[in-house]
């Protein structure tokens, strides 16, 4: 799903405002958004090892207010910020999926739903508020809190989907195999089945979430847990860098930046 099937979903009277603050979506988008997946549950859970879990939360807090301020200051989208504001909302948002069932005792089974209502209101006020849930609408202060809000949502549904899963005897080997499967579901849902463009691109950014965090999990852990036990910094340190290089490569070609009509 790109770009291009986006913008049939536009509301009559919304084009794209010259000042995007959001990247095209294209191959790319979705490559890194993986990445930036695994590696925020990954190295989320390096940290709660290393600082222990009320530091590293903190430390966690503390990066994505300045990610996310650096990302609201610039006038239009620059991919390393825009990109490093996603990566701490991966980071926090596995924080906080996993403070509500590690620091309070609550299932993913209760969590998931949960955040998914959390997701549903967020989707309501932003439509209601601005008539469309298009990222080709981001130009405006507001509208570009809404996303994140929405996005700091999926990350943290997402994330307590994918331990649900986990636990309940797929394991992150088979979570990963079943979230592969479903992210086509949007995709088909969109070309044969009448799924609009906007909502076809939500749903595979919240599978987006458990699909790259089961693949890093499956990495990281050890073998008693089925996994490939390479640990949870080598697997962050590697996708970290696969992430830098992608990131790096739009930076230079520009082929991530949006060709927006005259407001």
């Amino acid at each position: 799903m790109t770009t291009d099937h986006l913008t049939h979903d536009r509301p009559a009277g919304h084009i794209r405002h010259a000042a995007s603050k959001v990247p095209e979506v294209t191959v790319y988008f979705w490559i890194i958004k993986v990445l930036t997946t695994g590696m925020g549950e990954t190295a989320s859970d390096f940290l709660a090892h290393l600082l222990g879990p009320v530091p590293s939360v903190g430390l966690g807090g503390v990066a994505l207010v300045a990610a996310l301020a650096a990302q609201f200051t610039v006038r239009r989208y620059v991919a390393w910020i825009y990109w490093t504001a996603i990566v701490m909302v991966s980071v926090f948002g596995t924080m906080a999926a996993d403070v509500l069932h590690v620091g309070l005792g609550v299932p993913y089974a209760l969590s998931t739903p949960f955040f998914m209502a959390a997701l549903a209101v967020v989707f309501v006020l932003w439509y209601r508020r601005e008539g469309t849930l298009s990222i080709h609408s981001i130009h405006t202060r507001r509208r570009e809190a809404f996303y994140w809000a929405a996005v700091l949502a999926t990350f943290a549904l997402g994330t307590a989907a994918g331990d649900l899963t986990a636990t309940i005897g797929l394991g992150y080997l088979g979570s990963a195999v079943v979230y592969g499967l479903a992210i086509a579901v949007p995709a088909i849902a969109h070309r044969w089945g009448g799924l609009n463009a906007v909502g076809a691109f939500w749903a595979a950014y919240v599978i987006t979430r458990p699909l790259g965090a089961s693949v890093a999990d499956w990495m990281a852990v050890g073998r008693d847990r089925g996994g490939l036990a390479l640990g949870l910094g080598p697997v962050t340190l590697s996708w970290t860098v696969a992430i830098l290089g992608f990131v790096g490569y739009l930076a230079v070609s520009r082929k991530d930046i949006q060709h927006d009509s005259p407001a």
